[in-house]
């Protein structure tokens, strides 16, 4: 008798009711997000930024990386380094990762142009730059493998880091810059 009175026939079925709602505002909800992400997608493969979403994280991601992949490195590192302090650690990881790879690029394009001592520095510069890149990409996410492959293949670039203050001169160098010279 009292399992009657709980579980009527009338309470089952509004309760069955009011969980169908739910359940289809959900649904719609979520469809509505999906056909929202394939057309922001269809506008991205494009190569166009949609404007009701030109100033999301995901838009401006994606104009930089089109940037950097048409060859327009300094535009694409602004938008990047715009980025940096936003998002999440793995977003932020993605940011240094492709900076990185636009310093490579760099890098890469000049060392093999010629053997100047001046071109040799800048594409020294440029590696440094980038080493310094995919080393925060891993600070913030150390499982990313494209970024320890590249920062590899970057250190074999890379001339040995000489010791300070051990060299031609005669100068103590960085080591003992401030210690004065002589007995006390």
């Amino acid at each position: 008798m009292i399992l009657n009175k709980v579980f009527s026939v009338k309470k089952v079925s509004y309760t069955l009711c009011v969980i169908g709602v739910i359940l289809l505002i959900f649904i719609s909800s979520s469809i509505f997000k999906i056909n929202q992400i394939n057309f922001f997608n269809e506008f991205i493969k494009a190569g166009e930024t949609p404007e009701i979403y030109s100033q999301t994280y995901e838009a401006r991601f994606s104009a930089a990386f089109r940037l950097a992949e048409k060859e327009y490195y300094k535009e694409a590192t602004n938008l990047f380094n715009n980025l940096v302090s936003e998002g999440s650690d793995n977003q932020k990881s993605a940011v240094h990762y492709n900076i990185g790879n636009i310093f490579f690029k760099r890098g890469l394009f000049i060392y093999g142009t010629s053997n100047d001592s001046k071109v040799a520095a800048e594409a020294e510069y440029l590696f440094r730059q980038a080493k310094k890149a995919y080393e925060q990409s891993l600070k913030y996410d150390n499982t990313h493998w494209d970024t320890k492959h590249n920062l590899d293949r970057l250190l074999t670039l890379l001339p040995s880091e000489p010791t300070p203050g051990v060299g031609d001169s005669d100068s103590p160098g960085l080591i003992m810059g401030n210690i004065p010279v002589g007995l006390p």
